[in-house]
């Protein structure tokens, strides 16, 4: 999804957001792309590592064994330096979890389930040829009138 510099900025911003910890900035992508994508905790960690390294982030004092980051003033620095970068990255962020919205909805998945489920039901007793064809007939028909939505 992002390249190691990219996702450095992502989570960068989401910390000046609010100070937060590795899971945490994980959920947080995973809901602004509507669950299409979660960085995992192997790329996410060494980055706030990085983050941590070059002084734009340092970690807070909290309760618990969470490290939770703040956003330092050179961090502040960098993000406005990269603003326009920044924007364009949680436009594809949004983007993807618009495209999920539009392409993953329940009730879709449910009726591409029964169909499979009846299609699966049918060919196994043994369908003649005239009766497949016409499963076949009424699929294409079926898209077709779909595509004309």
């Amino acid at each position: 999804m992002f390249d190691g510099s990219e996702l450095r900025l992502v989570l960068l911003k989401l910390i000046a957001d609010k100070p937060r910890h590795g899971y945490d900035l994980i959920r947080a992508i995973e809901e602004r792309t509507s669950g299409a994508y979660a960085p995992s905790p192997g790329i996410v960690y060494p980055t706030l590592t990085l983050l941590s390294d070059m002084a734009l982030i340092s970690e807070q004092l909290t309760e618990g064994a969470r490290k939770q980051f703040a956003v330092t003033p050179e961090g502040t620095a960098h993000l406005a330096d990269h603003a326009a970068e920044v924007a364009a990255m949680f436009a594809r962020l949004d983007a993807l979890a618009a495209m999920r919205d539009r392409t993953d909805s329940v009730p879709v998945r449910r009726a591409m389930h029964n169909l499979k489920s009846v299609l699966m039901h049918r060919l196994g007793e043994g369908l003649d040829r005239d009766r497949l064809l016409q499963a076949v007939a009424l699929i294409d028909e079926a898209a077709q009138k779909i595509e004309r939505l």
